[in-house]
C-alpha cells in the first residue's frame, strides 16, 4: 500500500530541501536515501557499519546442519536472517517442519517470510525486550534455541532465555567493522555537507559515526538523531546529543515519516525540536 497523497505532500513540505545523513549500512542505505530524496530532502549515504560474512566452520556447519533440533530459531536482523537462509539452502533444500521461527522487527520477518517461512515477530515494538515478551518464548525450559546473529552483539536474548532454562546455542554469521573513509569524503559528507539529520539504526552505528565526525569539523551534537530505541537514545544523550526521534518501526516509510513529523513540529525553520 502506498503512502496516501494528503500525507505524500505534507512529508514533502516538511523535508524539502533538508539536508539528511543516512549512516546504516549498504545496500539499505542508499534505498533509504532514494526515498527521501523522493519527498524532498538533499540525502547523503555515509555508511557507519560494513558486514563482512564469515567463513564458514566446522561448528557452524555442524550447527546448521542440525537444524532439525532446535524448537527455535532466532534472527536477530535482516542480514542475518538472509545469510542464516543462504546457508541453510545448501543442506535443507526445504526447510526442516516444527519449527518457531523468529525476527526481531519486520524488516528481518520480512527475510524469513521471503524464504517461505511464517516468523513470529512481537506484538509491539522492535527490540529484544519485545521479542523476549513474546508468550512463546516465555516457558521453554529444555527447549534448544539457535540465535543467528552477527560475531558479537547484546547478549540479553541468549542470557534471558537460558536464564529460563533453554539451551542456546549462538550461530555467529557476520563480522561487523566501521568504514575506512579517506579525510576529504568526511569532510565533504560532514563539514560541507553540514547534516541537519542523521539516521544511525544502532548504537555500534552511532559510535562508529561519532568517531568519523570528531575530525571533519562538524558539530554533529546539534543535528536531529534518530535511533531505533530508547537504550541508543540514552547512549546518544550521554554522547551530547540533545535532540533525537525514535521511530515506531525500522521499516523505510516509517523512518522517513518520524524524521518529517519531528521537523514539522519545529518552532521555526532554523530549530529542530526535541
Amino acid at each position: 500500500m502506498g503512502t496516501p497523497r494528503n500525507n505524500t505532500q505534507s512529508l514533502a513540505r516538511a523535508l524539502a530541501g533538508r539536508r539528511v545523513l543516512v549512516c546504516r549500512p549498504q545496500p539499505e542505505a542508499s534505498r533509504l536515501a532514494d526515498l527521501f530524496r523522493d519527498h524532498g530532502a538533499d540525502c547523503r549515504v555515509l555508511p557507519a557499519l560494513e558486514r563482512h560474512p564469515l567463513p564458514e566452520t566446522p561448528e557452524a556447519r555442524t550447527t546448521i546442519q542440525n537444524l532439525d533440533l532446535f524448537q527455535h530459531v532466532i534472527a536477530v536482523s535482516p542480514y542475518a536472517a538472509g545469510q542464516l537462509l543462504e546457508r541453510a539452502d545448501v543442506w535443507w533444500p526445504q526447510l526442516p517442519a516444527g519449527l518457531s521461527w523468529y525476527g526481531v522487527g519486520r524488516g528481518t520477518a520480512a527475510v524469513l517470510a521471503a524464504g517461505g517461512l511464517s516468523p513470529i515477530i512481537p506484538a509491539t515494538g522492535v527490540t529484544s525486550e519485545a521479542l523476549l515478551a513474546h508468550p512463546e518464548l516465555l516457558t521453554i525450559r529444555g527447549h534448544k534455541v539457535l540465535i543467528a546473529r552477527g560475531e558479537q552483539g547484546r547478549e540479553l536474548i541468549r542470557d534471558t532465555l537460558m536464564s529460563r532454562g533453554a539451551e542456546v546455542t549462538l550461530l555467529p554469521l557476520y563480522r561487523r567493522s566501521m568504514p575506512d573513509y579517506s579525510d576529504n569524503d568526511l569532510q565533504q559528507l560532514l563539514g560541507d555537507f553540514q547534516p541537519e539529520v542523521v539516521v544511525t539504526l544502532s548504537g555500534e552505528t552511532l559510535n562508529n559515526f561519532i568517531a568519523l565526525s570528531e575530525n571533519s569539523g562538524h558539530n554533529y551534537t546539534q543535528s536531529l538523531l534518530l535511533v531505533p530505541v530508547q537504550r541508543v537514545a540514552e547512549q546518544a544523550a550521554r554522547a551530547g546529543f540533545s535532540r533525537y526521534c525514535i521511530p515506531h518501526s525500522l521499516q523505510d516509510e516509517a523512518i522517513v515519516e518520524t524524521i518529517a513529523e519531528a521537523i514539522a513540529r519545529e518552532p521555526s525553520s532554523n530549530t529542530i525540536p526535541d
